[in-house]
C-alpha cells in the first residue's frame, strides 16, 4: 500500500483504500517461520508481519497474474531479507482478506536454515545504515505456533495469528 493510501486512513472522514499486497512464509529449517517487525520509516512501525509488501504495477500491457505476484513476492523477500528466491520457487499458500479490505497474497517458500536468514538480514540492514537509509525492517525473529506472537511487542498485522495458525496445524 502506498503511504498515500496509508496517510488516507488517518483524515477523518476520507475513504480508506484497500490495497493489494504478497508477503512470504519463510520456514525454517526446523519448521519455523520468520517474522518481522516494521521500522520506524515505515506505514506501520513496530507491527510484526511476514515479510512482503505492495504489488507493484505491471509494465504496459503485462498482466498482473500469478507469475506477476510471485516475482513481486521474490523480490520482497530480496529487499527485505536479502534472500534470493527464484518466483518459480514460491507456492500459492492463502488469500486473505483485511480489516480494512486489503487483499493479501501469501506465498511459502523453500525453507533456510535460521542461522543463514539472520546473516542475509544482518547484511541487508547494514547495507542500507551504510548509505544513511532506515531498514524497511527492524527485527526478525521464528515462531512455531499463535502463542510464541503473544510474546512479541507491539502490533500484528490482522492476517498473522490465523496464517501461523495454520501452518501450525499442518506440521502436527
Amino acid at each position: 500500500m502506498s503511504y498515500r493510501n496509508f496517510a488516507l486512513r488517518r483524515v477523518p472522514g476520507a475513504t480508506a483504500l484497500p490495497s493489494l499486497f504478497v508477503d512470504v512464509l519463510q520456514p525454517t529449517a526446523d519448521g519455523a517461520l520468520l517474522v518481522a517487525r516494521m521500522s520506524t520509516a515505515t506505514a506501520h512501525p513496530g507491527r510484526w508481519h511476514l515479510p512482503g509488501g505492495s504489488v507493484e504495477h505491471p509494465d504496459a500491457g503485462q498482466p498482473l497474474d500469478a507469475a506477476a505476484l510471485r516475482h513481486n513476492a521474490a523480490r520482497e523477500l530480496l529487499e527485505e531479507l536479502g534472500v534470493d528466491t527464484a518466483p518459480d520457487d514460491l507456492t500459492l499458500w492463502a488469500v486473505t482478506r483485511g480489516d480494512h479490505g486489503n487483499i493479501g497474497i501469501h506465498f511459502a517458500a523453500p525453507p533456510q536454515p535460521a542461522t543463514v536468514l539472520h546473516e542475509r538480514f544482518a547484511a541487508v540492514v547494514s547495507a542500507a545504515t551504510a548509505v544513511g537509509q532506515a531498514p524497511e525492517l527492524e527485527q526478525i525473529t521464528f515462531v512455531h505456533s499463535p502463542a510464541d506472537l503473544k510474546a512479541l511487542d507491539g502490533p500484528h498485522a490482522d492476517y498473522l495469528e490465523p496464517l501461523v495458525g495454520r501452518y501450525a496445524r499442518i506440521l502436527l
